[in-house]
């Protein structure tokens, strides 16, 4: 799995370095196998932050069962902080949570979780996948979960 935090307009580097680094000690007190700093550099190729700077990204190593509780830590982490949205990609299938609690964003996240169960169930590895796998583009901050349907 790979996380991209995104900043909103008035972030600076060091800040979104520190709160990437704040989120992966967070990770760590889940059931995760493993959780990597990655750089700007080593994006997946499509993830493509908006209008924001992109400082880090962390790769979670996990597994299958971990999955709903580190989308909710997620969830629930950026609420109170300077993120603008972290992006979620999954194998397949992307998620871009906002920091704001919504209705429509808690439907998309049981789309996401219910796309990559799916996608597990035909006997697919759950430990991260490879990070050259990023989604094709993340889509619009906050307007939509790419579910990937590819083949």
């Amino acid at each position: 799995m790979q996380l991209v935090l995104t900043g909103r307009q008035d972030s600076d580097q060091e800040e979104l370095d520190e709160l990437t680094r704040r989120l992966r000690d967070r990770l760590f007190e889940l059931d995760v196998d493993d959780v990597q700093l990655r750089r700007a550099g080593d994006l997946p190729e499509g993830a493509k932050p908006v209008d924001a700077i992109a400082v880090g990204a962390l790769a979670v190593t996990m597994a299958p069962i971990a999955l709903r509780s580190v989308v909710s830590l997620v969830q629930t982490w950026i609420e109170n902080r300077p993120v603008h949205t972290v992006s979620i990609a999954l194998g397949d299938n992307s998620l871009e949570l906002e920091a704001v609690s919504s209705a429509d964003q808690q439907r998309l996240i049981e789309a996401f979780l219910a796309a990559h169960q799916a996608s597990t169930a035909g006997g697919g590895s759950d430990d991260g996948g490879d990070p050259d796998d990023g989604p094709e583009d993340p889509g619009p901050a906050g307007s939509s979960a790419g579910t990937g349907q590819g083949g």
